[in-house]
């Protein structure tokens, strides 16, 4: 079948599901978008303008766009091209290899992690989202009963009332800020008193917040709503929801840079120091970002990939997808940072005593610039909103990671017909796992995870043949660039990644508060609970399969299996064609490299002797034709 340059197949019906049992997207436009919506997540709007400043200003940029070249986008082609080839999730995919489906579940169990942490957030950003839905933001002065003495408001008390009790109050609020060497403000008592009511102690759990848990409840509801047909529901939600986000941090930009001191947080932003360059640090930060910012190794590529048609051209997608997300994070501090600016400059301290990262930026910083702003509940809503949709556009595919996985295990037309159960099953499940796992579960057990999926892809399957793989599904082999960062360059970052995590490592605190032993135990072992699925099922797989020896029921357990290669039979042609090459088990033959190049060498001499290039360009074959 001849494929245009572009992968695409002249003649192919573009309305139609190619994969008729199991569904594929229902234009190119809504994978896009969802892959958008899944890479821009929340860690775009708060981690990485943090990361920014505290790393050199716009010298960070400089190993940040490094390291997206060199290890995000080859990254997110080589899981794009995997899902699709095998149209296949996070555990169907490891029929390439099926000693190493413990990657998969380790993957699954990830997702399942950050799944239940993402949609914690979401919940909180409903909550301060429908708050917001006031004339005065709760967390605007420190009158309320949930604040302490040690309150003090940054917003003038005249603009409240201008009575004298108030004026006095306003008087005294004024003499704390200055007596005080770090204030607190009523935004961040709002959130530790009001919204989280935090205990003293990480074994004390405290009372239920019943609004919270609402908030939860409507937060798993809407993303159960939205995956209610699979990607064929959730693909026409992320028109919206990949999008919208967009439009809101463009008014908040616009509004942002017409305030006062905005160009001095931008210049903060911006300002390079460049003699950070020379920082490992730098560098390490710069490295985890892309790696996390993209979602490599959660499963989630995998999947959305897997409901694309065999010969989309996922090579393009992943640089515009790659792209656009990286650009998203140096936008989005833009818009932080003239706000933040706004408030160092109506404080008149310096950027960096107002700056913060992550769910203190985005819950507590802000939301105090927020009120100094006209018409406060409006940008309020706003910019919850945005958090909300950026929280959603990754939820849905963390929840889709896991439904698609169990669905593929099991296989039987029932579970695919009642698909819809199984994401109901999972949803329901979310909402009684409420633990905030993030700082553990998204750190070193993403890296080795990658690192390990990289060996087994280029150096166990066989890196020629996944390179005749993805040529066989885009009509065109991957460029020179991928295949050497795919071998050599990517594997040596994700080493240095993960190198540098355990040289960096800190035990985790919050605040001044510093976490108990047997706290910082659990942390490890959920880290450990997705890497261990990786030699435990490695085992496992190595004692079921066949050989007389150990070394026997190695080789066979890392042989692929015999239904790896494309879903459909029009597209199993060549290796994958009925009657091709098996090896002595019934599964596909991968053959050694040396075997291989030696084969590859012996026809092109064959090619070089029966042809014979002509002066015109022409070719002329010695052997006469029949």
């Amino acid at each position: 079948m001849h494929k245009a340059k572009n992968g695409a197949v002249p003649g192919e019906q573009v309305k139609r599901d190619e994969n008729s049992r199991r569904g594929n997207w229902g234009n190119q436009i809504e994978f896009v978008l969802t892959s958008v919506g899944y890479a821009v997540g929340l860690g775009n709007v708060w981690r990485f303008p943090y990361l920014c400043y505290r790393n050199g200003g716009g010298a960070f940029m400089f190993p940040y766009f490094i390291m997206l070249v060199f290890c995000g986008i080859p990254l997110f082609f080589l899981e794009l091209s995997f899902g699709q080839f095998a149209s296949l999730g996070c555990l169907g995919v490891w029929k390439v290899s099926p000693m190493f489906k413990g990657v998969g579940y380790g993957m699954m169990v990830v997702s399942t992690y950050i799944g239940i942490y993402y949609n914690v957030v979401i919940c909180i950003a409903f909550y301060y989202f429908f708050m917001s839905m006031t004339n005065l933001l709760p967390w605007t002065y420190c009158n309320n009963p949930w604040n302490t003495p040690d309150c003090s408001g940054v917003v003038g008390a005249s603009r409240f009332n201008s009575s004298l009790a108030n004026a006095s109050a306003a008087v005294s609020s004024l003499a704390e800020l200055v007596n005080h060497t770090k204030r607190t403000s009523p935004s961040e008592e709002y959130w530790k008193h009001k919204v989280l009511n935090i205990s003293d102690d990480i074994g004390n759990f405290g009372e239920v917040r019943l609004p919270i848990l609402g908030c939860l409840a409507v937060s798993w509801v809407v993303v159960f709503l939205c995956l209610i047909r699979g990607v064929k529901s959730s693909g026409k939600v992320v028109y919206f929801t990949a999008t919208f986000p967009y439009l809101v941090l463009t008014i908040l930009f616009i509004r942002g840079i017409t305030l006062d001191g905005a160009v001095n947080g931008i210049t903060y932003y911006l300002t390079p120091q460049w003699q950070k360059i020379l920082d490992a640090k730098v560098w390490g930060d710069a490295a985890s970002q892309i790696f996390y910012s993209l979602g490599c190794a959660w499963g989630g590529l995998i999947t959305m990939a897997s409901y694309n048609k065999f010969h989309n051209n996922c090579y393009r997608d992943s640089i515009i997808i790659s792209v656009t997300n990286c650009a998203t994070s140096v936008y989005a501090g833009f818009v932080i940072f003239s706000i933040l600016g706004f408030m160092a400059h109506h404080l008149g301290v310096d950027v960096s005593q107002v700056a913060d990262h992550g769910p203190g930026l985005a819950f507590v910083a802000y939301p105090e610039a927020l009120t100094l702003l006209p018409i406060s509940p409006l940008w309020s809503l706003l910019f919850f909103f945005m958090l909300i949709l950026l929280g959603l556009g990754t939820q849905f595919c963390l929840l889709e990671t896991l439904v698609t996985a169990i669905v593929d295990e099991i296989g039987t037309d029932w579970i695919i017909r009642n698909k819809t159960f199984v994401t109901l099953g999972v949803a329901i499940a979310g909402i009684y796992w409420l633990l905030l796992m993030d700082n553990y579960a998204a750190s070193f057990s993403l890296v080795i995870i990658s690192c390990i999926m990289c060996i087994c892809i280029m150096y166990i399957y066989g890196y020629r043949n996944y390179f005749k793989d993805v040529e066989m599904m885009l009509g065109f082999p991957p460029p020179i660039f991928f295949k050497i960062c795919w071998r050599f360059v990517s594997p040596v970052i994700i080493t240095f990644i993960l190198i540098f995590t355990v040289i960096q490592y800190k035990p985790i605190t919050y605040n001044d508060y510093i976490y108990p032993n047997w706290s910082l135990v659990i942390g490890f072992a959920m880290a450990l609970s997705s890497v261990i699925c990786i030699p435990i099922y490695a085992l496992y797989k190595i004692a079921m399969s066949d050989g007389s020896s150990f070394l026997e029921r190695f080789k066979n357990s890392m042989k692929p299996d015999q239904s790896w290669g494309p879903a459909l039979l029009e597209h199993r042609t060549g290796r994958y064609a009925p009657g091709g090459p098996l090896g002595p088990d019934g599964g596909l033959e991968v053959r050694p490299l040396k075997e291989e190049r030696k084969e590859e060498e012996k026809e092109k001499l064959d090619e070089i002797s029966l042809t014979i290039q002509g002066s015109n360009g022409s070719t002329h074959n010695p052997t006469p034709s029949a």
